[in-house]
């Protein structure tokens, strides 16, 4: 398989920089190895594994050099609590510029008034955002009308009120089964604990969202949050009709973008499928699609931003600076033109992924896709989501389990494999080799059936027929070889 001409890999921009990116490794690698030499020899076998595996998970992509270098310097030394501007630690100035930048960059890629920076991760953002919500619409009211400027102010009397306000709150997302997140209201993860949570799901019969009855949900329940977004859901969501269903019951709209950050930022996500222009409040990752370090973003209206500007310590602890600093790195890659181009191929890649396994029978939640997710019910070859996971892990095709709308199997074992574009894109796979990893997988899952453990019936154990993880581990070196991760690069 020859590699797309059209897709030229994002993380390769030249031979020189590819030079320079291999002296600076080849330098820190060494200095590493003086210390610990087996965390060096772990960080070069991790490179090797990824370069040799097909990577198929949705939420994981590769972030440039110059992104992953950012990481690793003086930056992480530095204490910064607070604010640009306003910390709890003398010496912060270097912070505020790489904070700001970080911050601009995310206000003019996303066209928002206000971005945070700060958030470690993803459900930090959520966290963020939640508070956030509950500070403005509940705290600050409470606040006024007592008369007090802030929670130390009141008396032990109203404070316990205040308290017993902010702790009943009601909040409406979608549910893990059908795509939702962890964070929307799971009742095992702390926004299933802090709110009094409902889900919405979608139409058994398409998969998909049914506005209307949301809007349904959402009149009886009346929640205080409605959050959309998801982490698992192959369509594309009309963030219009979600700020209706809001305003019609005074709901905040919060949008959770983390797994399609990219396709905003890139533009293949506009109008009514552009969350920012809709909700109050967004939070993101600032890997998976958007090709970053790891970490998140709160994206917010005037409204909320004085709220989740104190982000720190109201939930997060110390700022991580180095981290902040890549961000800053990798937004202002993004706001590059080439991004736009990447983007559009990382949500064409999905449509040719789904269309190889629909052609070779396998069953498509939704049956199919328009983003940058496929998610593959792996019961019509007789398997677990457990069972496919660890069958195509052995042929070297990384990818992760995932529940479908009404898993039988629960969200341990599940009944799908979720599938994602973008990391094989950012290495410059094209539509016919997205096709060719389709034909593999199907290779592999029609090669493996469930086997018995020692007490029974397995929904773990499996058997991979003979000569099947080497004939896909050869299939896909061919893809591999053709399309190089990082290439230039030499440890």
């Amino acid at each position: 398989m020859t590699a797309d001409t059209s897709a030229t890999p994002y993380v390769a921009p030249g031979a020189e920089y590819a030079a320079t990116a291999s002296e600076a490794y080849q330098a820190a690698l060494r200095v590493i190895e003086s210390v610990e030499p087996r965390v060096a020899a772990a960080t070069r076998k991790e490179l090797a594994d990824q370069r040799d595996s097909l990577k198929l998970i949705a939420s994981e992509n590769y972030a440039s050099p110059a992104v992953l270098l950012t990481m690793g310097t003086w930056m992480s030394d530095k204490y910064a609590e607070g604010t640009v501007g306003h910390r709890f630690y003398a010496a912060c100035q270097n912070v505020d510029t790489v904070e700001a930048l970080a911050a601009e960059h995310a206000r003019e890629l996303f066209g928002a008034p206000y971005a945070y920076a700060q958030p470690h991760s993803g459900i930090d953002a959520n966290l963020v955002a939640f508070w956030a919500i509950l500070a403005t619409r509940i705290e600050a009211p409470e606040l006024a009308e007592l008369g007090a400027k802030n929670v130390n102010d009141l008396s032990e009397a109203d404070w316990e009120k205040l308290r017993a306000k902010l702790g009943n709150q009601r909040l409406l997302g979608m549910s893990l089964d059908t795509g939702g997140h962890l964070t929307h209201g799971f009742r095992p993860n702390i926004s299933g604990k802090m709110f009094h949570q409902r889900s919405y799901g979608t139409d058994p019969e398409t998969g998909l969202i049914d506005y209307d009855v949301v809007a349904a949900a959402a009149r009886e329940f009346k929640p205080l949050i409605l959050v959309a977004g998801y982490s698992a859901y192959p369509r594309r969501v009309n963030f219009a009709k979600m700020r209706e269903i809001a305003d019609e019951v005074g709901a905040t709209l919060m949008v959770d973008m983390a797994h399609f950050a990219g396709l905003v930022a890139g533009k293949v996500f506009t109008g009514d499928e552009d969350p920012v222009p809709h909700a109050h409040v967004t939070t993101t990752t600032t890997h998976k699609s958007l090709r970053g370090p790891r970490g998140g973003l709160v994206l917010a209206t005037e409204e909320y931003a004085p709220a989740v500007d104190k982000g720190c310590p109201m939930v997060l602890g110390g700022p991580l600076s180095h981290v902040m600093a890549a961000k800053a790195v990798a937004l202002a890659e993004a706001r590059q033109p080439e991004f736009q181009g990447y983007a559009q191929r990382v949500a064409d890649n999905a449509k040719s992924l789904a269309e190889g396994f629909l052609k070779r029978d396998a069953r498509l939640v939704t049956g199919g896709t328009d983003n940058h997710i496929v998610l593959l019910d792996v019961t019509s070859f007789g398997l677990t989501g457990r069972q496919a996971e660890s069958a195509l892990l052995d042929a070297g095709v990384v990818t992760n389990r995932n529940s479908i709308p009404n898993d039988p199997n629960g969200a341990w074992y599940s009944s799908g494999i979720r599938f994602g574009t973008p990391a094989l894109t950012t290495r410059g796979f094209g539509a016919a080799d997205f096709d060719r990893v389709a034909e593999l997988v199907v290779d592999v899952l029609s090669n493996t059936q469930p086997a018995a453990g020692p007490s029974g019936p397995s929904k773990a154990k499996y058997l991979l027929a003979e000569g099947t993880a080497d004939r896909v581990h050869a299939a896909s070196a061919e893809l591999l070889n053709a399309n190089p991760l990082y290439p230039g690069l030499t440890l």
